[in-house]
């Protein structure tokens, strides 16, 4: 069945591999579509960050080593996905089994709420501070809010209600990302012109104030592309399927966010070494030359990150909940987002976020352990309850835990994932079939 297809079914189409006919991605489509979803003016914000806290140079390695192995993993699970042809619930069920694995799901289901809840807040913010410094109209009041809040809801749910191969193939694609780059470009040699003329010596040898250490920069860094390590699959299973198409998920995915996570942190960096103390990141892009249509232009792209996660939030509770289809989700779940949006208060409940996002980086040590290193997707994968699965994801989380409380300078993130990656290949089950014939099995037992 087509994931456009908005009547009830009882197929369970984030549980089986993908049809050959629906995988069309090639290179272009995936680094199109990861370039347009690591850009975002929440990377800017955290790179905007780094500075005082690590200093130029240790911001600025951090950035490059961080985004390159994050943007790794991400690459990693969409070449996962796309061999397999498998959803992000399909491989969480492939790894813990058919009953445990719903817990992870549905985990995977309330962070992604939160997040769209958040970009949507995002935006909202963006839109009013456009508002003010260019029409001088006053938006931050209740209606203003509500109205901006509500704008951005209609345009997800629009989105939503068409095809998002279509989206990828025929806006992102064509449109969307030369609009997005034009205007990072234009923001970063403004801002570059900036730092040149206030002495670019000075700026690469600013010193940060200790309260970070290079570990912990590199997992705030990290943070961003693990965040979407959950979504990758979802998209990456309609990569074609031959040989090539395998490398160009794996390459076009790496490389696609790589450069967006690099730019737009390194645009962070920039914006806060050259803006007077005190200005926030949206008003310091506003006040450059040309800002306002450049910040336009990256806050309707912010839109494809809204997008992105509601429409794996839809994939994963159809995983759930197969009587409707990933269509009727994604839109029920837009229109829960937009309703969060207008009451919760999203900036207090940013830290649960992350606390919450910090159990997917064991999650998915332990998939790429079990299935990302040669191992066939097997009969193992229909077990109710893969328990050593379990077991070391449930560890992990406590160590990313124990980490950041008592070793934070070791940082949580890359010891937790390569600790429960090894636990997890070196206790893999001996595969008992090949990878077609597991996922063939697999797809049988999800009626």
């Amino acid at each position: 069945m087509a994931h456009d297809d908005d009547e009830r079914s009882s197929a369970n189409e984030a549980l089986a591999p993908l049809p050959a006919s629906q995988r069309v991605f090639g290179w272009h489509d995936h680094a199109s579509l990861w370039f347009s979803l690591g850009v975002g003016l929440l990377v800017m914000q955290i790179g905007a960050y780094l500075v005082p806290a690590v200093g130029t140079r240790d911001a600025a390695i951090a950035i490059m080593l961080g985004s390159l192995l994050g943007a790794g993993l991400l690459a990693w699970t969409a070449r996962l996905g796309c061999e397999s042809g498998l959803a992000s619930a399909g491989l969480m069920h492939a790894t813990y089994g058919s009953a445990f694995a719903r817990l992870p799901v549905l985990l995977n289901i309330v962070q992604l709420v939160g997040w769209t809840t958040f970009e949507l807040v995002i935006m909202r913010e963006g839109t009013q501070a456009i508002g003010q410094q260019a029409f001088g109209l006053a938006l931050g009041g209740p209606l203003g809010g509500a109205l901006t809040t509500l704008l951005w809801g209609a345009v997800l749910l629009a989105l939503l209600a068409g095809s998002m191969v279509k989206l990828v193939r025929r806006f992102v694609s064509r449109f969307g990302l030369p609009l997005v780059v034009l205007s990072l470009l234009w923001l970063t040699w403004q801002f570059a012109t900036r730092l040149q003329a206030k002495g670019l010596d000075a700026f690469w040898a600013r010193p940060g104030d200790g309260s970070m250490g290079m570990f912990g920069a590199l997992d705030l860094v990290i943070a961003m592309p693990v965040s979407w390590l959950p979504l990758v699959a979802d998209y990456a299973r309609h990569g074609k399927r031959s040989a090539g198409g395998l490398g160009s998920a794996f390459s076009g995915t790496w490389a696609g966010y790589a450069l967006a996570n690099v730019w737009c942190y390194a645009l962070g960096v920039m914006v806060v070494s050259v803006a007077e103390p005190g200005t926030g990141l949206v008003t310091a892009l506003l006040l450059a030359q040309g800002g306002l249509v450049a910040l336009g232009l990256i806050l309707i792209d912010e839109l494809d990150n809204a997008y992105g996660d509601v429409y794996s939030g839809s994939v994963s509770t159809h995983s759930l909940l197969p009587r409707w289809s990933v269509k009727r989700w994604g839109l029920l779940l837009a229109a829960l987002c937009t309703a969060l949006a207008l009451v919760l208060p999203m900036h207090t409940l940013e830290p649960f976020l992350l606390l919450l996002s910090s159990v997917f980086v064991p999650l998915y040590g332990v998939i790429l352990g079990r299935l990302g290193t040669g191992g066939a997707i097997s009969s193992a994968g229909t077990r109710r309850v893969d328990l050593g699965a379990a077991l070391i994801w449930i560890a992990g989380i406590a160590a990313y835990h124990a980490l950041a409380k008592w070793a934070p300078q070791f940082g949580s993130a890359l010891p937790t994932l390569a600790a429960t990656f090894v636990l997890a290949w070196a206790s893999r089950p001996k595969p008992t079939s090949t990878t077609a014939g597991g996922v063939s099995a697999l797809a049988q037992s999800r009626g």
